[in-house]
This record gives structure tokens, C-alpha cells and sequence, in this order.
């Protein structure tokens, strides 16, 4: 299928040939009829892309000191093409969008195949969505009228945000689509509107649709307003514009009235003066999108909606109150589309100024070609360890692929087919798809390398073996104790090697510091400065990443068994108190080996971003080892050691070359099938310990 994205290093748009999404557990697969062009938010993105590297830096300063940071821990060079690469991604464009359901994913109700829904799908031929983010379109609603529902949500959030009673002053300010739409609404909700608009052809547009609107270019906004309201100034005002300057935001304030609202629906300077605020004691307000539920996973990904007692509108409620207005005839669209073009002819719109064009739809084709299915022909030599990579996430962008250049890749699937079409053509691999079927069933592929999001490991693993696949897994291997039972059992009907990515224990230093230790008795002490994640992160949700336990502190469970060449025997961990519910990121765990050494894992996420990541101590019969960063190593009682220092390296390079390297000539793999069920055994026990406050035996 074909779908438009924006390469954000070039501003350049180009349509791009991908695999059809594959449906997933609470999503919809939708074949589009049309998009919309939202001229304000994609405009911005293109900006973004077409300015200098250094215009991007000042556009996102907050990012900084992330990046500072990085420099100290990464090194300068690793962090330039780590940002570099980022630079690399395309981005879909496009988030208005109405079809047909293809398909309907487990556990969505309410819909049938062949429906017309909206969605904030992207300008691509077949889009998959999360069913909180579809509405069905009415029958007497046509696509040329649906199509506006998304971004009319936008205006709609914003006005729901600012409550206007009937009858009150509203100003809106900048009439782009949103403003226009917004204004219309105030207009149905029985407000008297005041348009504030700079452009000659958009305010020409506004007052043939029976709105009054102030040009401040030509005369004060003041003095237009002094006789509403008894000269008290409007009660409240929406800003729709998109500038960079705080001139609006302080425009707003001086043409509020006392204890008057301001609700920010667009993109504009907010650099608040204290006393146009404090004086006339303004309520100010950023509204979020579509409404609640707007970026919170469990209501878009995971399908939670909002109790409707306590949310009366949540984004999907505000869709469907948008399609009631088109369905009653209340707002009217017609005469807003400038133009209708052809998919094909998409990417010529965003080479010039289409400010001008207030809406650009995007008709697609009636009928498709079926997508066309990698062949399964043989392409490498049978000397070659085959790879099928599913997930095209940031660790296979950023660490895997640039690692395995030279190795023989024949697939990579992404879920949405964007990323995974993108590092195909970048990695000359010869096929991109969507899930793993096609990997799965290809007899030419002897390793799955699995990338995916932690809770989807398990499966995939299971799938794999299922299917006579060596198998890598990037850390964890599951993320509860009943999935680790079934890859278990999988496993022991299965001749194949299952490789988790604990890539530390292949670092030289770790190597180095094994080498100088032996078998000796050992205390082991690991800090990590984690650095502090937004609870909505993936990785924090127990359902979906495991929490930073299971997702992050199993490296360093395995690093001390790999260190004292022994099991953990027990294992006992102390937490800061929590919320229930909330992923515990500082913990402290207590660590005792089969051998008799003993651990402790420091692993906190409250420290200051400026001090060294990870930093691994080892006491021996009198000699000492510190691990700084894994970029110098240095011994304190060793005869003939003292420092080893390089660039860094966590093992990554090594642990890629030992796993291929097994694969190929079906040696023994580099980490044994004990090591990677006691440690993921061993993690479980730590979040088990937290509970319990004691001591876990494994």
C-alpha cells in the first residue's frame, strides 16, 4: 500500500510503498476513502524538517541537557549518530481520516466489517487504530463531510475546556481550519463570536459564512470590542493560531474581561507576563487534542474508556458529537475544501505555502492491488545464519542493525510497515512486512530476532520455536511467571537455541574483570542511575513493559551470576514506598549465589543526570575492581592489572558476533539455557520480595 511521511531531517514528503498493518488485539483495519491535510500541524512538522540542525536544536531546547547527558555517558560520537539516526525516521503524516473496516481486532465491539468510521488515521491507504479512536459515521453523513470530524474534535476539546454560557463574548483568534471550526460552534452554542484573523482571504472566507471578524493589522482590537459587554472586554477567548510570539497570548489577556478564561487550543508563544494575568485574575488553559483520553495507553491502546458519569467527553464521545452535528445538518462544512487531490499527487502540496488552501483532501482509490506477499525464494548462501527481525523499535534502529550490517537479513516487520519499509530500504533488507507470519513460515530463515514491546515476548519466543526458529530475544524473556513456564516447555521440545540479550557479560571489561577474579569468593556492588520515566511509559505499565524490574534490573541479576560464576540462590529487595499500582523504579536488592558470594544492585531513578550511569564494584581476597560506565576498569591489589580504559562498550558488538556465530555452525550457545531461566527466575523473585518484605529462595 502506499502512505505519505515526512523525512524529518529534510522536511521532504514522499509517498512510500509499505505492507499492509497487521490487525491487532482491541484495533480496527480501516481502507481509506479520504484524508485531510491539516495545513496549520503538518505545515509546522514540514518547517521543522526543512530548517538547519542547529534551528532544530533551538526549537527543542528542553532537549539539551538529554543530550549533555548523553555526551557523558555515550560519548560524543556514539551521540551524534544516535541523534543523527533519529533525524533518519519518517514520520506519517496526517490524523483526519475516513474508510471502510477491513478487519476488526479481539476483544472490539460494536463494529462490523464494511462500516464507514472516522479515525486520526494517517494519509495512508489502510490505517490501524485503536477502536477508542474510530466513530462510525452516520448514513446520511457523506466522506466529504466526515472527513472534518477529527479536527473539528480539536476546536470542539477547546470549547469544552473554556464552558462559554449562552449568550457570552467569545473571541477566537486565528482562523485557520480549527479557528473557523471553532467559531461555528461557538456560533451553534449560542455564543456571540468575534474572529480575530490577519489574512485577507481567510477573513473574506469567514464573513461570507456570516461571521464578524477584526483585521488588527488595520484597527485596534480595542477599540473594536470597547462597545461589548459594556466595555468590560469579552468573557472568554480561544486561541487558534499558530506563531511563535507571545504577542497573542498578551493580546488575549487585554481583551479579556475581569476573571475572564483564555484556552489555548493551537500552538502559540506562552511566555505569561505576570501582571496582564494578576490584575484582571484570568484563568489560562492549554487544551490536549481530542479530549481526554488524548496520549494515556490504557485508554487508546489498551481500549479503558473513561466511566462516562465522571468523563462526559472523552475524545471518542467528542467524534461522535461532531458526526451528530454533521448528521442534524447543524454545522455545515460545505465550501471549506480547496481542493481534492490524488494520493499520488499528495507530495506536491507540501513543496509550497498551502497555507493559503484552508483544506486539502486527499481522495484514494476505490480499489487496491492486493499486497504483495514476499516470496519465499531462496537469496543466501546456505553457509549464511538467516535473520528475521520483528520490531523495528529504537534498539533495532539505534543498536542492532548497525550492528549486524553484513549479516544476511532477510525480513523486518513493524507493525504499522512505515519503520520496517524505511530500514529495509536503508539496510538493503530485502523484505519489510507486517507481523511475523511471513518470517515464521519461510524455511530459509534459521534466527528470529524479536525487538517488540516486553509483553508481547513470550508469544513471539513460543512462535518461534513453534516454528524450528533459533531464536534472540532482547531482555526480558517474559514478564510473568506463568509465560516463562510456557517458553519453558516450548523450549524442551525443542532443539533451538533461545538467546536473551543480556550483552553486558560480553563486554571486555566484564570479561577482563571475570578473568582477574576466577573462582575466588566475591562481593559485588552495581549502581545504576537510571534516570527518572514518565509513569505513562510503556516500559512502567506491569501489563505491557513489566515495570523497570523485570524490563531493566534482570541485566544486572545476570551480570552477578556471570561475575561469580554461580546462580542466585536468594534474593531479598527493599523499595521507596509507592501508590499502588505505581512501578517501583528505586529498589535496592539484596543478592546471595549459590557459591556463597554475595550482590547488591542499587538501582535508582532519583539521581541527578549528570552523574555516570552504571558503576560495578568487586571485592576479592583483598583486591578491589571498579567499573566506571563501562569505559574504564580499574584495579586496585593485582599484581600485574591496574587500569584498562577505551571507548565504551557494553558487549552489544560482541554478544551479536558470538550469537551468529552459533547459529552457523551449531555450537553451543553463548548463554546457557540454566542462565537465562535463573535469571529471569531470579527477577520475578525480586518483585515477589517487595511484596512480601522477606527473603526469596530460588
Amino acid at each position: 500500500m502506499k502512505q505519505l511521511a515526512l523525512s524529518l531531517r529534510t522536511g521532504k514528503v514522499t509517498i512510500h510503498e509499505v505492507p499492509v498493518p497487521t490487525i491487532r488485539k482491541g484495533y480496527i483495519l480501516i481502507k481509506t476513502r479520504k484524508s485531510l491535510i491539516s495545513a496549520g500541524t503538518e505545515r509546522k512538522l514540514v518547517n521543522f524538517g526543512k530548517s538547519s540542525l542547529l534551528s532544530k536544536i533551538r526549537q527543542q531546547p528542553e532537549k539539551l541537557d538529554d543530550a549533555f547527558a548523553k555526551i557523558r555517558s555515550h560519548g560524543f560520537i556514539n551521540t551524534v549518530n544516535m541523534l543523527s539516526s533519529r533525524l533518519d525516521q519518517l514520520m506519517p503524516l496526517g490524523y483526519c481520516q475516513v474508510g471502510e473496516i477491513m478487519a476488526i481486532g479481539d476483544g472490539v465491539g460494536g463494529f462490523r466489517v464494511g462500516d464507514r468510521v472516522v479515525s486520526n488515521g494517517c494519509h495512508a491507504e489502510v490505517v490501524c487504530i485503536p477502536a477508542n479512536l474510530v466513530a462510525k459515521v452516520p448514513e446520511n453523513v457523506s466522506n466529504e463531510d466526515a472527513v472534518f470530524t477529527v479536527i473539528t474534535a480539536v476546536g470542539m476539546q477547546g470549547i469544552r475546556l473554556l464552558k462559554p454560557a449562552l449568550d457570552e463574548v467569545v473571541a477566537v483568534i486565528g482562523l485557520g481550519l480549527i479557528g473557523l471550526l471553532t467559531a461555528e460552534l461557538l456560533r451553534i452554542n449560542g455564543c456571540r463570536v468575534i474572529c480575530v484573523e490577519t489574512d485577507e482571504k481567510r477573513i473574506q472566507l469567514a464573513r461570507d459564512r456570516g461571521l464578524q471578524v477584526i483585521n488588527p493589522a488595520q484597527n485596534p482590537i480595542q477599540n473594536e470590542i470597547s462597545g461589548l459587554n459594556g466595555g468590560n472586554g469579552v468573557d472568554g477567548v480561544l486561541i487558534t493560531a499558530t506563531s511563535t510570539s507571545d504577542s497573542i497570548l498578551r493580546q488575549a489577556a487585554r481583551i479579556s474581561r475581569k476573571r475572564g478564561k483564555i484556552v489555548v487550543v493551537g500552538s502559540v508563544g506562552m511566555n505569561i507576563r505576570r501582571a496582564d494575568f494578576y490584575e484582571k485574575e484570568l484563568t489560562f488553559q492549554v487544551s490536549c487534542s481530542y479530549g481526554p483520553g488524548r496520549y494515556d495507553r490504557q485508554y487508546e491502546e489498551q481500549g479503558i474508556d473513561y466511566p462516562y458519569s465522571y468523563v462526559r467527553w472523552t475524545e471518542n464521545r467528542n467524534f461522535q458529537s461532531v458526526l451528530h452535528l454533521f448528521e442534524s445538518g447543524t454545522l455545515n462544512v460545505k465550501g471549506l475544501t480547496s481542493e481534492t487531490i490524488a494520493l499520488e499527487t499528495a507530495p506536491l502540496i507540501y513543496e509550497k505555502d498551502f497555507r493559503s488552501n484552508l483544506v486539502t483532501v486527499i481522495d484514494y482509490p476505490t480499489s487496491s492491488k492486493e499486497p504483495v506477499k514476499p516470496l519465499k525464494q531462496l537469496l543466501f548462501k546456505p553457509t549464511d545464519a538467516v535473520i528475521g527481525i520483528i520490531g523495528a523499535g529504537n534498539f533495532t534502529r539505534l543498536t542492532m542493525l548497525p550492528l549486524l550490517k553484513g549479516a544476511a537479513i532477510k525480513y523486518i516487520s513493524s507493525a504499522n510497515g512505515l519503520t520496517a519499509s524505511e530500514l529495509a530500504q536503508k539496510y538493503r533488507i530485502p523484505f519489510a512486512t507486517t507481523g511475523s507470519r511471513d518470517i515464521l513460515e519461510d524455511s530459509e530463515v534459521d534466527l528470529v530476532m524479536i525487538a517488540t514491546r516486553h509483553n508481547e515476548h513470550a508469544r513471539q519466543v513460543i512462535e518461534a520455536l513453534n516454528a524450528g526458529k533459533h531464536v534472540f530475544v532482547e531482555k526480558p524473556l517474559a514478564i510473568f511467571p506463568h509465560e516463562l513456564d510456557e517458553v519453558i516447555a516450548a523450549w524442551s521440545f525443542s532443539k533451538k537455541m533461545v538467546f536473551v540479550g543480556f550483552n553486558r557479560r560480553f563486554s571486555p571489561y566484564i570479561l577482563k574483570m571475570r578473568e582477574l577474579l576466577r573462582d575466588s569468593l566475591m562481593h559485588v556492588t552495581i549502581s545504576v542511575n537510571a534516570g527518572h520515566l514518565a509513569e505513562n511509559a510503556w516500559l512502567k505499565d506491569r501489563q505491557v513493559g513489566g515495570g523497570r524490574i523485570l524490563g531493566e534490573c534482570c541485566h544486572f541479576i545476570d551480570l552477578v551470576a556471570f561475575l561469580t560464576q554461580s546462580p542466585t540462590a536468594a534474593v531479598c529487595s527493599n523499595a521507596f514506598p509507592t501508590t499502588p499500582g505505581q512501578d517501583q523504579e528505586n529498589v535496592s536488592i539484596l543478592l546471595r549465589q549459590e557459591n556463597g558470594s554475595t550482590a547488591v544492585v542499587n538501582y535508582f531513578a532519583n539521581g541527578h543526570h549528570h552523574y555516570q550511569k552504571e558503576r560495578i564494584e568487586v571485592s576479592s581476597l583483598g583486591r578491589t575492581l571498579i567499573l566506571d560506565d563501562f569505559k574504564c576498569l580499574t584495579g586496585y591489589g593485582f599484581k600485574s592489572f591496574s587500569k584498562m580504559k577505551s571507548a565504551t562498550d557494553k558487549g552489544h558488538k560482541a554478544q551479536f558476533a558470538q550469537l551468529l556465530n552459533a547459529v552457523r555452525d551449531g555450537g553451543e550457545p553463548p548463554v546457557s539455557s540454566q542462565d537465562v531461566i535463573g535469571t529471569t527466575r531470579a527477577t520475578f523473585a525480586v518483585v515477589e520480595s517487595l511484596s512480601t518484605s522477606g527473603w526469596i529462595y530460588l
